[in-house]
């Protein structure tokens, strides 16, 4: 009997990471549902590849948002496999004393309330079939500081925890892993490096090894913070 597909929930899918990610897992013969913000980009996602995915317009720091994302995903397609909180947002370069109020908070809705928003409402099927790998996006900045990005550095510290933490908590068959996808030229990057993000792997060429890599995770990696370097 020919083994079913594997089903990645997705989120960030639109673009940088995500939307190398999404091309990557199609083309290894995955299902893949994927969420982003951007309902132009979400549109040509569907006309490109059809009925056989799912591509929703969600924020995820709007809960109400990602419950009916969730429940349509699992009626439809059924448990996750594997779970990816790949969206995040990075602000202006600056010191934290000159971050404004709302910038901070937008930040933390969708580094961090947006991937427990995810976890809340798809984990629990995926603990009922005792099932499934969570990979929650990491940085090199959630390890180690710098300068100038104080409120994203402490959302990606904060995943680390919280993913660790939840790894604690998963049964035995699942797992959790925070993920340093490492350096790659995307437009977050730019806003922080300039034109020297340029000198670094492009999404498309970052995924060539990004994809086998996260494919090949599995319950022997729970609680262990990986890196793609």
């Amino acid at each position: 009997m020919a083994k079913s597909p594997k089903l990645i929930v997705l989120t960030g899918a639109t673009r940088g990471l995500g939307r190398a990610l999404l091309q990557g897992f199609i083309k290894s013969g995955a299902k893949v549902a994927g969420c982003g913000r951007d309902i132009s980009q979400i549109n040509e996602l569907r006309e490109t590849y059809g009925d056989r995915h799912h591509f929703s317009s969600v924020d995820v720091s709007d809960s109400s948002a990602v419950e009916v994302w969730a429940k349509e995903v699992l009626a439809n397609f059924g448990t996750p496999d594997l779970l990816i909180n790949n969206a995040g947002i990075i602000g202006k370069n600056a010191p934290l004393w000159e971050v404004p109020v709302e910038e901070f908070g937008r930040i933390m809705d969708i580094n961090i309330k947006g991937v427990h928003s995810v976890l809340h409402h798809f984990l629990p099927a995926m603990v009922k079939r005792k099932k499934g790998v969570v990979i929650n996006f990491s940085s090199g900045w959630g390890r180690s500081s710098a300068p100038q990005v104080a409120p994203y550095c402490a959302t990606k510290f904060a995943i680390e925890g919280l993913t660790l933490a939840l790894a604690q908590e998963l049964p035995v068959g699942m797992a959790a892993i925070p993920f340093n996808p490492g350096i790659v030229d995307t437009d977050m990057l730019r806003s922080c490096f300039g034109a020297s993000a340029m000198s670094y792997p492009s999404p498309a060429r970052w995924a060539e090894r990004a994809v086998p890599f996260l494919l090949g995770l599995s319950p022997k990696d729970n609680g262990h913070s990986v890196s793609l370097d």
